[in-house]
């Protein structure tokens, strides 16, 4: 028999850093959650992905238990590390901030294709541009 759906939470959290402080610990004990299984269950899984930002969907069951499925980092995050900054412009269309390759744009819409609502890797490389354009990342 399926376990019945209590709830989903949606958390971006650092590689191989889960611990019980806000915002995860009040996220999943107010559904009852054991935080200390979940922070070390997600930690074993992101061990090797260390310093990037992981977005994690947990779904809740009615019983108490979880599951849950990692996505690929952000593409906001995945751009400024291949450009080489600490963050997006605030005037992206009058101040650019860094630049990246169509290569290094090939590679970051390839790694996030299975997140993304795009059905050729050119339509991935397109929405990926139209992100580093917007914060005011240059495409060269």
């Amino acid at each position: 028999m399926a376990k019945l759906i209590k709830t989903t939470i949606k958390l971006q959290i650092k590689a191989g850093q889960a611990n019980p402080t806000p915002p995860i610990g009040p996220a999943l004990g107010q559904h009852g959650l054991n935080i200390q299984d979940f922070c070390s269950r997600f930690n074993a899984a992101t061990q090797e992905m260390s310093g990037d930002i992981i977005p994690v969907e947990i779904t809740v069951y009615e019983d108490r238990t979880f599951d849950f499925r990692l996505k690929t980092p952000p593409a906001v995050d995945l751009l400024r590390k291949a450009a080489g900054i600490e963050k997006g412009s605030g005037t992206p269309h009058k101040k650019k901030v860094g630049k990246v390759t169509k290569d290094q744009i090939k590679q970051i819409a390839e790694k996030k294709m299975v997140d993304l609502n795009a059905f050729n890797p050119e339509q991935a490389q397109k929405i990926i541009e139209g992100t580093a354009r917007s914060m005011g990342v240059d495409v060269k």
